[in-house]
């Protein structure tokens, strides 16, 4: 059975959420297509795990036998995160835009997991190569050749991390104008809103396929 890891990090809950949205439907068509496969689902906002520590952060480089009590506590947390990433067959992430870049509590789950010769930069990865998903959705658009494409650092900083330090085969799907239907100022771009998360969902549903059918073949 394949094994799903979806990481949501939005503030916000499933009903007012436009990243959520769109890994639930991912998560849906991932459960239609394959009942029998589990899901590990991590709330990063309801749940956050802990920020990289001094105790966490040099017991990675360090001999276990070494490790002090504290080192000994701080890297099993981390270990466990990065078990359950080596897990999966697929992983699907909820990474909105906040402040040009991605929420702090999905920072401390990628630090968490990107350990030097173990999920990092390393030949003898578990997780190189597996089919990550990422939801990048943002309130307001910042694709090339629109003014404020330079402040994008949400998939430029996702993509040096999971592609090029994890090894992982990184997608994305870009739900934007979200802050449209809230913003007077930005009414006119509603319509655009609503053709943007039309599109993110659909793109959900037929990657959530693709990738269990890749997973079969």
């Amino acid at each position: 059975m394949a094994t799903l890891l979806l990481i949501d990090s939005s503030v916000f809950p499933l009903g007012e959420s436009a990243s959520r949205s769109v890994t639930d439907a991912f998560r849906k068509t991932w459960e239609e297509q394959h009942p029998e496969g589990t899901v590990i689902y991590r709330d990063l906002a309801a749940n956050p795990v802990p920020h990289i520590t001094a105790d966490a952060h040099t017991a990675g480089f360090a001999d276990p036998a070494t490790h002090t009590p504290e080192q000994a506590a701080a890297f099993a947390e981390r270990v466990q995160l990065i078990a359950e990433l080596e897990q999966a067959d697929a992983v699907v992430i909820g990474a909105p835009m906040y402040n040009f870049t991605i929420p702090s509590t999905l920072k401390a789950w990628l630090d968490n997991v990107t350990l030097v010769g173990r999920t990092a930069m390393t030949e003898e990865s578990k997780i190189k190569g597996t089919p990550v998903t990422v939801v990048a959705s943002r309130g307001g658009s910042y694709a090339p050749g629109t003014p404020r494409e330079g402040y994008e650092y949400v998939q430029n900083f996702l993509e040096a991390i999971l592609r090029d330090m994890l090894g992982l085969d990184v997608d994305f799907i870009v739900p934007e104008l979200t802050m449209a239907p809230h913003n007077p100022a930005m009414s006119e771009l509603v319509p655009l809103f609503e053709a943007s998360r039309e599109r993110a969902h659909q793109d959900a549903t037929v990657k959530a396929k693709e990738v269990v059918e890749r997973l079969a073949a």
